[in-house]
């Protein structure tokens, strides 16, 4: 049976933290390592157990969080991540009710290390398989809007039943979209991490709308 070690690295956040260190508690002899950083929100699985979650909560506004997890598993790798933009309500706008009333934007980057050989085997990428199960608001006019849930639209789409299991067919699911640095504006602890030069930073195709996206990779053994 496999064996699952979850160690959830110091979150970093523009609201406390430690801004630029990630936190080295590494347990010895893991055989894999990921590091990644979420606007806002990540939760990673091992097929379907959970390996790591942004230590800060989604409900945290202005949470950039680098986590830095060792697990156990064994190739093929199938990961699953839940990303999350924060949003106050469905209607998918942030300081609802203030002058900075407005839409929020995500982005998530990640690498895998096996850690026998020192080498990065996975790293997120437009072959990674999404799927964007809350999105809004729909008409991007209603932003300034007195009472946004009046006034906008939003998708919901439930999780599909068992989407975590290796089994699970994610085919129909779109390609990640691949964002630029300068569009996310990654901050915090993203500077903290050594990336890949192929790591990507990704999403839902619309990096505001797109709030709550689920995605899949399969790393196959070197």
């Amino acid at each position: 049976m496999r064996r699952i070690l979850i160690l959830l690295a110091v979150a970093f956040a523009a609201c406390g933290g430690d801004e630029g260190a990630v936190n080295e508690d590494i347990q010895a002899g893991d055989r894999f390592l990921l590091e990644a950083w979420a606007d806002n929100w990540f939760a990673a699985y091992l097929g379907e157990t959970l390996i790591a979650e942004d230590s800060v909560s989604i409900t945290t506004e202005r949470s950039f969080n680098a986590e830095r997890v060792s697990f156990e598993g064994d190739y093929p790798l199938v990961l699953n991540f839940v990303l999350k933009d924060f949003k106050e309500n469905d209607s998918g706008l942030e300081y609802i009710g203030s002058d900075r009333q407005q839409m929020g934007d995500g982005g998530f980057i990640a690498q895998i290390t096996d850690t026998r050989t020192g080498a990065v085997v996975g790293v997120s990428d437009g072959s990674w398989r999404c799927l964007v199960v809350h999105a809004a608001p729909l008409d991007k006019s209603c932003e300034r809007a007195a009472d946004p849930l009046t006034a906008c639209e939003w998708a919901i789409t439930e999780e599909p039943a068992g989407w975590k299991a290796p089994s699970f067919d994610v085919g129909g699911w779109d390609a990640a979209t691949v964002h630029s640095a300068a569009a996310v504006g990654p901050k915090d602890g993203y500077d903290a991490i050594g990336w890949d030069s192929a790591a990507a930073l990704i999403w839902g195709a619309d990096l505001e709308a797109d709030n709550t996206v689920l995605c899949r990779v399969v790393i196959e053994a070197p």
